[in-house]
């Protein structure tokens, strides 16, 4: 019942992905001239949180594997 770990990781992974270009794209435009339209920048955080997402998924299972066998497990 529910969503896979592995899912649900890659979905949490992209969700932060998302957020944090939000975060430089407001922080960027409090400093200086704001360089993207909200759109632009919504579209733009969309991007990377689906690709997060996607190589999270991708690469998780990957990384764990590389890392038991470093531990000689």
């Amino acid at each position: 019942m529910g969503i896979d770990p592995h899912t649900k990781s890659a979905a949490l992974w992209g969700a932060i992905g998302f957020l944090s270009v939000l975060v430089l794209v407001q922080g960027a435009a409090l400093v200086w001239v704001p360089v993207v339209t909200i759109t632009q920048g919504l579209a733009l955080a969309t991007l990377v949180g689906f690709a997060t997402m996607v190589g999270s998924y991708l690469l998780e299972s990957r990384l764990a594997a590389w890392a038991r066998r470093r531990r000689g497990e």
